[in-house]
């Protein structure tokens, strides 16, 4: 199996040269570039994942919030067990989190501190090394994970300064977490 790509963020993609200017495009259009069935999450593919994400994006509120919550349970379980797909999934998270029409958005922010503190798999390597020698490695998938929430940091700013005070909390709990 091989592990999706963090490198090129969603919200990075240009926007299409026909789009009038001032709009902004669809969130999520960069769904389809990840190999979501190649990759794994809790439950095994990772194929149901651009849906989850789609709910919480278009969903109303019990929708997003239960996609949301399905999605925790796939890329990080219990608070704190990443997955495969979790370094590939950070980066449609920090998209969603920024869009005012995402009614989850505190929750969302929640779940990127819990990936950026995830150190479950590191800990169990810690006392049992022979984990990294399994072909799956889960602490490559972990620090992966990580690496992808640090790597958006620079989007912190503009959630500290939301109106709602949940999400400003929620984000300044996740700057404390990465250091910021």
């Amino acid at each position: 199996m091989r592990s999706a790509s963090t490198e090129h963020p969603s919200s990075e993609r240009p926007q299409r040269p026909d789009a009038p200017a001032g709009v902004t495009r669809a969130p999520l259009t960069a769904l389809d570039r990840v190999p979501w069935g190649d990759i794994q999450d809790s439950t095994g593919s990772a194929a149901a994942i651009p849906l989850l994400l789609n709910g919480i994006a278009w969903g109303d509120p019990d929708t997003a919030r239960s996609a949301l919550d399905d999605l925790r349970k796939r890329i990080c379980q219990f608070g704190f067990v990443v997955e495969q797909a979790t370094a590939a999934t950070v980066p449609f998270l920090w998209e969603l989190a920024k869009l005012p029409q995402v009614t989850c958005r505190a929750q969302i922010i929640q779940l990127l501190k819990s990936i950026a503190d995830a150190r479950q798999w590191e800990s169990t390597a810690a006392v049992y090394p022979k984990l990294l020698n399994h072909r799956e490695n889960p602490v490559v998938w972990e620090r992966a994970a990580r690496q992808a929430v640090r790597a958006r940091r620079g989007e912190l700013g503009r959630l500290l300064d939301d109106e709602d005070s949940e999400i400003a909390r929620a984000t300044s709990e996740l700057a404390r977490s990465l250091g910021t």
